[in-house]
């Protein structure tokens, strides 16, 4: 069986994410989203609020696990039975960190292979970043959001 493991810091998970997700389901058997944390990073959402962000966004998806981890994806990547590790890509800026990511992890392990997707042009402008800016103006993250975690957000008052 393939295993897909998409690791992210989802912060927060975007229609754009939704679709690499479909996308890797349709050539893998399972998936799993590793809600994962970088140290280099800020995060506007806690761990527990991007996992339910996460889960919103997956809600209905068949064959899909949802995951999290402080660790390292190399060490994730067995512990959840990975094959694959699957990352999307926007434009040449995300494919050279990407490749960077995926030599580090073969390095590592020698299991841990990434396969990079090009985002389809629907979904290739939308990223979390725009979405994070859009709530800091309060503004509502129309199409860049499933809708239940849109609903989330004005429940929780961030637009």
């Amino acid at each position: 069986m393939s295993v897909a493991v998409l690791p992210g810091s989802y912060d927060p998970m975007t229609t754009g994410h939704l679709a690499l997700v479909r996308r890797a389901l349709a050539r893998y058997d399972r998936v799993v989203v590793a809600v994962m944390n970088n140290d280099r990073k800020v995060y506007r959402f806690t761990m527990d609020e991007r996992v339910h962000i996460a889960a919103l966004t997956l809600a209905g998806l068949d064959r899909v696990t949802l995951v999290h981890s402080e660790g390292l994806l190399v060490d994730l990547f067995d512990e959840v039975g990975g094959t694959v590790i699957v990352k999307g890509v926007r434009d040449e800026r995300d494919r050279v960190y990407e490749e960077e990511m995926a030599a580090w992890n073969i390095a590592h392990n020698p299991r841990a292979k990434t396969v990079l997707m090009q985002a389809d042009d629907a979904v290739s402008r939308i990223s979390s970043t725009t979405v994070r800016e859009m709530l800091r103006q309060k503004q509502a993250p129309v199409g860049l959001v499933v809708p239940a975690v849109l609903e989330y957000f004005k429940e929780r008052g961030f637009c």
